[in-house]
């Protein structure tokens, strides 16, 4: 194996910066009513808050998809399967509601305040997840599928139980904006637009830093120890990041699905395992994957027999399900469940 030098990270950050810009400029030329072509200079910019919305998103989603992966060493990790969206999700869902806002809104702002709450419900859901599915110290990776789709479907439960109570017509997208993710740019504030990015960015920064790590991270903990690497200490910062970022991101679009799951995959076909190329051309194939989605929810808007711009959480729902089921299958013929 080649050394790693920053002319490499360079050269990789930038081809993954390339891959994105063709992404997001064919994203660009789809519009509400379906046309197909460069924008007019009022329409681009009316395009391009979603596509940058989008795609900063779906690069938290698939840079956390990464470090799960690694850190649990199991190839069908994913924050929305180990109950992390569907935890920031109902914390940021509560954190609206008119009773909570007088408990918990705080001086900072409201932006802050929810992205918090999120984090916060990020935090417990995976807590819970890991107490639940470990075994004296050690993480049993089928266990911890299992609880994450229980904790996911205890949430949804909750979310809607409180939703039928309130009877919230406020939130942006209604109700099934937060079940299965939108983007929206209609019901932002500038604090959160601006929040996100700022705290996705440094979480991606520190993953970067650490991707080495994430290598020996995939090795037994033996081996591990061995090469140096305190790897309890890193399984915390690399899940707290993750995590992190996952609240960040479902804060301001909602729990979307599978992203963090398919672009790793995506990824390793075209540069293998190693973490260190595997983390920008993930984080930039998320970003374009999601932006693709919202394009493809616009271009069906527009076609006869729909009436309503369709979530884009259905439509990576819709992608990523059935590449769930391949991976798993994949695995059982190799004589592995994960």
């Amino acid at each position: 194996m080649k050394p790693w030098t920053a002319k490499r990270l360079v050269w990789m950050i930038a081809i993954s910066l390339l891959v994105w810009v063709v992404l997001a400029t064919l994203c660009l030329m789809v519009g509400s009513t379906g046309e197909f072509g460069w924008p007019t200079k009022q329409a681009f910019q009316i395009r391009l808050e979603p596509v940058l919305l989008a795609s900063i998103v779906g690069a938290a989603l698939a840079s956390a998809g990464v470090v799960y992966q690694a850190i649990l060493q199991n190839p069908l990790a994913d924050p929305y399967l180990l109950g992390v969206s569907s935890g920031a999700m109902l914390a940021a869902y509560l954190w609206q509601l008119p009773w909570a806002t007088r408990f918990l809104v705080t001086s900072s702002g409201w932006a802050f305040g929810q992205q918090s709450a999120a984090f916060a419900g990020a935090l417990i859901a995976i807590g819970i997840v890991f107490a639940l599915a470990s075994r004296r110290g050690r993480l049993e990776p089928i266990t911890l599928l299992l609880v994450g789709v229980i904790v996911n479907a205890i949430n949804g439960s909750i979310f809607m139980l409180l939703n039928a109570i309130v009877k919230d017509t406020a939130t942006p997208g209604g109700p099934l904006a937060f079940l299965v993710g939108t983007i929206q740019t209609t019901g932002l504030s500038t604090r959160q637009e601006i929040a996100a990015p700022v705290v996705i960015g440094i979480g991606w920064l520190i993953i970067l830093f650490i991707a080495g790590q994430l290598n020996v991270a995939m090795l037994s903990e033996s081996e591990s120890l061995s090469l140096g690497v305190r790897i309890h200490r890193l399984r915390w910062v690399a899940l707290l990041i993750a995590s992190l970022m996952t609240a960040s991101a479902v804060a301001i679009s909602g729990p979307i699905g599978f992203v963090g799951l398919v672009c790793p995959h995506l990824a390793r076909l075209f540069v293998g395992n190693d973490q260190r190329k595997l983390l920008p051309l993930a984080t930039a194939l998320g970003a374009g994957l999601l932006a693709v989605a919202d394009a493809a929810s616009r271009k069906l808007a527009a076609r006869g027999g729909i009436d309503t711009l369709l979530p884009v959480g259905v439509i990576t729902g819709l992608l990523g399900g059935p590449f769930f089921l391949i991976l798993l299958w994949q695995n059982r013929r190799r004589g592995s469940v994960v």
